[in-house]
């Protein structure tokens, strides 16, 4: 049965519940303080169904943000990708802006009502219509170019998926490839129509794509923004070192090894120190979440992403994987 390891849902003192409210809702709200109700409007769908993987997979925020960093770090090692993110967004000068805006779309993505969700991707996609340019190394790139929202998308389900994985609950096979399956539509959206629908199919890419990263400075920046800025609640920062360096060990190990990143993992006492964490945060019900407000919205009990159901895709054998581009990252261990 599916979600064999999974604990009671937490109930917190109203103190210590109304002070993580209020930080989970923080990290969400866009620069100009508006709110994004996802309990609205009653009963529309979203992209995806309450029952799928990937609904379970979002709703944990310290493996969003671990595997948020996991994927800008892929997507950064493609030059292209690279340039039109360093050049064309505000990240340098308001990281925390920049990631909130990331994770609110990731969010409705997932758990917006459907009218909402392909309104926000449209926006994206016009936005991207005026992101253009040329790599440092004089190769002509554009947002919107399929190739690239591909290479986007697929590190971004790769990041939060492992993520999940690693420091949260472990995945069967088949409970990932329906993961990966299941983003196949959204990523239409955004304009990536190749993108994978399966871990094999997401190795095959990363097979492909190998040649084509580098090794460059823009990561190490990246990387130091994300250990210095003040992006986590007060009580949370002083684990930010801990939560990055768990993002850079989810990276492939071959792709470490291509931006020098080798020396970025963690100790085996600090992954498990990091899944533990992982574990509880899985537990905690909290009214701001999107998750829970999307259950709402489609009138399920706030808890049903917290509790084992039996529907959902039951355990099976773990993948075997060989090549140069082998998936999963090891956790530092």
């Amino acid at each position: 049965m599916a979600f064999v390891g999974m604990a009671t849902p937490i109930v917190l003192p109203w103190p210590l519940k109304n002070s993580l409210e209020a930080a989970a809702r923080a990290l969400l709200e866009p620069s100009e303080g508006s709110y994004i109700d996802f309990s609205r409007p009653a009963g529309e769908a979203a992209l995806t169904s309450p029952a799928s993987v990937s609904w379970r997979v979002f709703k944990n925020p310290l493996s969003l943000f671990i595997g948020g960093v996991t994927a800008v770090i892929m997507e950064l090692a493609e030059p292209r990708v690279r340039a039109g993110v360093w050049e064309h967004t505000n990240f340098r000068a308001n990281p925390i802006q920049r990631l909130r805006r990331t994770g609110l779309a990731a969010m409705m993505t997932i758990y917006a009502a459907r009218s909402t969700a392909e309104a926000m991707i449209a926006g994206v996609r016009r936005r991207h219509d005026a992101v253009a340019g040329t790599t440092p190394s004089g190769e002509a790139y554009c947002a919107n170019d399929p190739e690239l929202l591909t290479w986007v998308y697929a590190t971004a389900a790769y990041g939060f998926l492992q993520a999940y994985h690693a420091y949260v609950q472990p995945l069967s096979s088949s409970e990932r490839d329906c993961y990966y399956a299941e983003g196949v539509p959204a990523a239409r959206l955004y304009g990536a129509p190749n993108a994978p629908t399966s871990e094999a199919e997401l190795e095959m890419l990363f097979d492909a794509s190998v040649e084509r990263l580098e090794r460059s400075d823009v990561v190490l920046e990246f990387l130091a923004i994300m250990n210095n800025a003040p992006l986590l609640p007060l009580p949370l920062r002083p684990a930010q070192h801990l939560l990055v360096r768990a993002a850079v060990a989810l990276t492939p190990r071959w792709m470490r090894t291509i931006l020098g990143l080798n020396e970025q993992g963690l100790q085996p006492w600090a992954a498990e120190l990091v899944r533990q964490v992982g574990a509880l945060a899985d537990r905690l019900v909290l009214e701001s979440n999107p998750a829970v407000q999307a259950c709402r919205r489609m009138r399920l009990a706030a808890d049903y992403l917290y509790v084992p159901h039996s529907s959902r895709p039951s355990s099976g054998p773990e993948p075997r994987h060989s090549g140069a581009a082998k998936i999963t990252g090891d956790g530092g261990l």
